[in-house]
């Protein structure tokens, strides 16, 4: 699995910046011409430029999979228009006091696990529009926010070092991959703000370090 860095105008927290699942990315609508261009091409995707409630932080807002999208309340008909002229799959704009969906919900093709604070206001939306087969609450470390704590796509997943080995095993068996802990960004636990990635390929942040590289290589490659 190919593995770059990237930022966003020298910010290396790119998770909290962009989307993707196998065949779109949402990006920030001011980004850097190389930074569409390394997304298209690591990720092998379609690339549109997006903002959420007008704001940058795409990520932290939404949460999808290759069946499904949902969208926090507060973003704008004209963003959620782009969405789903993108995307012809499921698109649903939840009505939550909470937004920002991306931290709180940890998903992949097969399950999603639920922050304790919205399951009940999630679990239902998760199940239908993102298809998946099962959706837990619960969280990694003692953190709630498993959205954040976190990366999991359809080959493998990354977890916050708090995470215990039980963590670990209830997040292999519930999304069907291995899962390891891990850090990005020369020590960052929350794994969510540096890495972001399908099946084809990861970016992580500029600063994620040579050792941490080669875990993240380990938990998703293609061995």
């Amino acid at each position: 699995m190919i593995i770059e860095k990237a930022n966003y105008y020298g910010n290396p927290h790119i998770g909290l910046y962009i989307f993707t699942n196998d065949t779109v990315s949402f990006i920030p609508r001011d980004s850097e011409p190389k930074l569409e261009k390394l997304v298209e091409s690591v990720l092998g995707v379609t690339v549109y430029r997006l903002s959420i409630a007008d704001t940058n932080l795409i990520n932290l807002f939404i949460v999808g999979n290759n069946k499904g999208i949902l969208v926090p309340h507060i973003a704008k008909d004209y963003e959620i228009q782009i969405i789903k002229q993108a995307f012809d799959r499921n698109v649903l704009v939840v009505k939550s006091r909470y937004t920002a969906l991306g931290n709180l919900c940890l998903v992949n093709d097969r399950a999603a696990l639920v922050s304790p604070y919205v399951y009940n206001e999630l679990a239902k939306y998760l199940k239908d529009i993102l298809e998946v087969e099962v959706v837990e609450k619960g969280t990694i470390g003692e953190i709630p926010t498993v959205g954040s704590a976190a990366f999991v796509n359809n080959k493998g997943g990354l977890a916050h070092p708090d995470a215990t080995d039980e963590d670990l095993h209830k997040l292999s068996q519930l999304f069907n991959v291995r899962f390891d802990v891990g850090t990005v960004n020369f020590g960052i636990g929350f794994i969510k703000s540096g890495l972001v990635g399908n099946s084809k390929g990861l970016l992580v942040g500029e600063k994620t370090t040579g050792p941490e590289i080669m875990r993240i290589s380990k938990v998703f490659g293609d061995e």
